[in-house]
């Protein structure tokens, strides 16, 4: 395959990281606690509102991964790399499978008036989020480090 088309295929898979890394930020870190800070929106609305958001970044989160095995294809990324895709698809898989029906369940169960007792599964999720950033940059990196080596233009 030719190289110049393999260095971009590196270079979308940083960029595909790094953007991911991002736009899950921005909604994980930021607009879900700070929506539940602005007056007149009630806990209610809050959450049937970050259902639909949770949902939207679930399945771009699987777009950016589909992007980032596409790119694999190919150019092949380094042990270290595979080792960081490897972690993201399991956090992903782990998210998507288990934790985000559940967590589904806790806001619908609060919207009919209930109160959730477990909170595990939340901050479960929020582990697996704050591991994300890092596995993420890193795979951006590791794009990077890929092209800075070889040193040809894309």
């Amino acid at each position: 395959m030719n190289s110049s088309y393999q260095r971009r295929a590196v270079a979308v898979r940083s960029m595909t990281a790094i953007f991911w890394l991002g736009f899950f930020m921005a909604i994980s870190f930021m607009e879900a606690p700070l929506k539940f800070t602005a007056p007149g929106l009630s806990m209610t609305e809050g959450l049937q509102i970050g259902k639909i958001v949770f949902k939207a970044l679930n399945i771009c989160e699987w777009i950016f991964l589909l992007v980032i095995f596409i790119t694999c294809m190919v150019k092949k990324t380094a042990r270290r790399g595979f080792y960081l895709i490897t972690v993201i698809s399991i956090i992903m898989t782990i998210e998507t499978g288990w934790l985000l029906p559940i967590l589904d369940q806790h806001a619908e169960l609060i919207i009919r008036g209930g109160q959730v007792i477990d909170h595990h599964t939340h901050w479960f999720y929020v582990i697996l989020e704050v591991v994300k950033v890092p596995v993420l940059l890193f795979i951006g990196i590791e794009g990077g480090t890929m092209l800075w080596r070889e040193k040809t233009p894309i």
